[in-house]
């Protein structure tokens, strides 16, 4: 997925915009969880087809999932409301991922060993797009040695299997067994569909997120960066195809189908980063690193002293980026501005040996930190800029991957 970078629509690009998701849903005590996933879907910009077996209908209506995606619901073989007159064929055909969320262990087991006595197992046998299949049942029946035997047949036959989470289950008990989160999930279904994208093949890097730089065991110093920018720009690689590793020392979740390192501050995202860069591709330090730090670390927690001020010395931290080396590496800086925006950013190219730096003035509306959108310039070595608008943070990292991908191109050439 490509997006316009010139465009001047505010409103963010759904990443699942036109694609053909099936959701399938069975028997399981979470197939309520299911309506929750079909909706994220589709705000996601899927089109989304949901099949439910027989016993998936004892837990919930297909009148819910029918509302939700605004599509029929498919629930038998003999079903003719498709355009093929035979709705698994139909659905194998066009989808672009098949998701099963929940799947039950008798599912699991059907898939496993190819029988097709109902829509959504024929569906699979019938399609050649990916399957991620979601396993949620009690925790003894997932450890059973069958049921870890048909989850090793499927993944050795491609099949991603995702889960299953740790909590609380239906029986009461605690184990493994719980339905993972529909982020995650939402996040697979993106990573499978791009996985043979124009960034297949290729190591990204980011950086994510504000460091922070230790006073005494309960205070630090650190900047308002929340780590949005990073983690758009980690998953736009992601659905691009790229392997990606996302280094943050946000608090935000964890974006599923990316290597994610936390490194809270600025030794821990040098020490995480330089190692890894020698064989990356591209990296871009969207983090916001502390440029200072405390040149006293206290291991107790400094008290008042009622004289009413109290001084701390701060020593500068050295940028790294200029040590991250690789063969054919292209570096990406940020830089967050509040004046001066293009020779400020121009500036810091050439030290930090980035190809370009993308800054944004932090102090104008829908620009600055915590925001879910972003308005960048692009500045290379030469100083020659290029504006973008307000955009999502989304597409704008599909734009510096854009820009970036052009430089990675050259360097192979």
């Amino acid at each position: 997925m490509s997006p316009d970078i010139h465009s001047t629509n505010q409103i963010a690009r759904p990443p699942l915009e036109g694609k053909s998701v099936v959701l399938g849903v069975t028997g399981s005590i979470a197939a309520y969880k299911a309506a929750d996933i079909a909706s994220k879907l589709v705000q996601s910009g899927a089109n989304v087809d949901v099949i439910m077996t027989s016993a998936a209908m004892q837990f919930v209506g297909t009148s819910t999932f029918a509302a939700l995606t605004h599509r029929p619901v498919t629930t038998g073989l003999w079903e003719a409301h498709s355009e093929l007159s035979i709705d698994h064929v139909a659905l194998a055909l066009r989808a672009d991922c098949v998701l099963i969320a929940p799947a039950t262990a008798n599912t699991i087991a059907k898939l496993a060993l190819g029988i097709a006595d109902d829509p959504l197992t024929a569906m699979v046998l019938a399609t050649e797009a990916p399957v991620i299949v979601a396993p949620a049942m009690d925790a003894d029946m997932f450890a059973s040695s069958s049921t870890q035997r048909n989850v090793k047949t499927l993944k050795e036959d491609g099949v991603m299997i995702a889960g299953p989470a740790v909590g609380r289950l239906a029986s009461g008990l605690d184990g493994e067994g719980r339905l993972v989160d529909t982020d995650t999930l939402i996040g697979l279904v993106r990573q499978a569909i791009g996985r043979f994208g124009d960034y297949a093949g290729r190591h990204v890097i980011v950086s994510a997120g504000g460091t922070k730089q230790p006073i005494d065991p309960v205070r630090f110093i650190s900047n308002r960066s929340t780590g949005k920018m990073g983690y758009a720009i980690a998953e736009a690689a992601r659905d691009r195809g790229a392997k990606v590793t996302l280094v943050s020392a946000s608090d935000l979740p964890e974006p599923a189908g990316i290597t994610f390192i936390k490194a809270v501050t600025a030794d821990n995202m040098r020490d995480a980063i330089l190692p890894i860069s020698t064989d990356a591709d591209l990296l871009v330090m969207a983090a916001a690193i502390s440029d200072f730090t405390p040149t006293q670390v206290n291991d107790r927690k400094i008290k008042k002293q009622g004289s009413g001020n109290v001084s701390l010395e701060l020593a500068e931290v050295e940028d790294f980026m200029p040590l991250a080396r690789g063969k054919n590496l292209v570096k990406v800086a940020f830089a967050a501005e509040t004046n001066d925006l293009e020779a400020n950013a121009h500036a810091k190219a050439a030290p930090k040996g980035a190809a370009f730096v993308v800054a944004n003035n932090v102090s104008e509306p829908g620009s600055g930190f915590g925001t879910d959108t972003n308005k960048v310039t692009f500045v290379d070595t030469d100083g020659i800029a290029e504006p973008l608008p307000l955009m999502s943070k989304l597409d704008v990292g599909h734009a510096i991957l854009d820009r970036a991908l052009t430089l990675l191109a050259k360097r192979l050439n």
